[in-house]
């Protein structure tokens, strides 16, 4: 820092917050640390008694809080996003989509570990909304070396530390199954549940059928369903250990590969996932529901969905990972 006459402060940058305090009516910084001083400000410093002020002594060797920001900003930040101007060394990123946040987990643990700056996000492999802000990142002292942001860049690596993959509107099927609702004894309540979750995140349901507990029957309605066109499978009902639960051994013989059946979550602990490969195009996942989705406001289904709408291939290992937190 140095000390300079108000008056020459013009185009310098202030080292700590100036408050102004009116009896009866404010107490609060009128300029904030980092604020570059205009010659409009002049009046303003000297009518709160600041005769002399405290800028920062620019030199080769450091940054600027904003210009560190500026640095972080462009080490996270890829396609479908917007940042906000730099304020007090801070940066907030917003979404220009819909579509599932994807965070290069080591390189922001390498990032934050270096010290003097700091990048926070949403939760990845998670649903951000267009135009909510996921991402904020600042650098915590008013000046920062600029040997520390050669050290974060190098900390980052060369591709971006955050990224968005869009929803896409995807063609579904909602096959329905149980003897109850195959024979008219009660009401399909579950079709909707599922048609609503999947049509909020801009999908159409192109196919919905209602089975019985026949998995030779379920196991041609899924072939059928994505001979004709669906790009997602959702197959409610059937999915527990009585007898007549026969829905994972429909899904396992259509040939699809089954990523996991269960999963850490609850509700959603009797949850199928897998992955049907066909002639053109990605393989199409055929998921099994378990009959908490019906009910609960928050499942495994709203955890997967994203991700499946946004072709983002989930993984066992990624489910077990679901085990910290997954308690819904």
């Amino acid at each position: 820092m140095k000390l300079v006459r108000t008056e020459d402060a013009v185009g310098h940058v202030l080292c700590h917050d100036l408050t102004k305090i009116v009896k009866d009516g404010m107490k609060d910084a009128i300029f904030r640390k980092g604020h570059i001083v205009t010659a409009e400000d002049i009046p303003v410093l000297l009518s709160i008694g600041k005769e002399h002020l405290y800028v920062w002594e620019n030199d080769d060797t450091m940054l600027h809080e904003d210009e560190g920001a500026e640095v972080l900003r462009r080490l996270c930040m890829s396609e479908h996003m917007t940042a906000t101007a730099p304020k007090e060394g801070k940066i907030n990123l917003k979404a220009d989509c819909t579509g599932v946040l994807k965070i290069r987990r080591d390189r922001l643990v390498a990032v934050n570990s270096c010290g003097e700056v700091m990048i926070a996000t949403k939760r990845g492999d998670t649903l951000i909304k267009e135009g909510q802000v996921f991402a904020g990142m600042r650098v915590i002292p008013l000046v920062i070396s600029k040997e520390k942001m050669a050290a974060v860049e190098a900390a980052a690596g060369d591709e971006p530390i955050l990224s968005i993959l869009p929803l896409h509107q995807k063609k579904c099927a909602i096959l329905a199954t149980g003897s109850e609702i195959y024979k008219g004894r009660i009401k399909d309540t579950f079709t909707p549940v599922v048609e609503e979750k999947l049509t909020g995140l801009g999908a159409e349901v192109i196919d919905r059928r209602i089975l019985d507990d026949d998995d030779k029957m379920t196991t041609a309605a899924i072939l059928d369903a994505v001979a004709n066109g669906a790009d997602l499978v959702c197959v409610t009902g059937g999915m527990s250990v009585d007898p007549d639960d026969r829905t994972p051994l429909a899904i396992k013989n259509t040939g699809a590969e089954i990523i996991t059946y269960g999963a850490p979550v609850l509700p959603g602990a009797m949850f199928l996932l897998s992955y049907l490969k066909r002639e053109q195009g990605p393989a199409v996942p055929v998921i099994g529901l378990p009959g908490c989705v019906m009910y609960a406001s928050r499942t495994i289904f709203d955890l997967v969905l994203p991700r499946l709408l946004a072709d983002d291939p989930v993984t066992a290992t990624e489910l077990a990972l679901l085990g910290e937190g997954g308690l819904l």
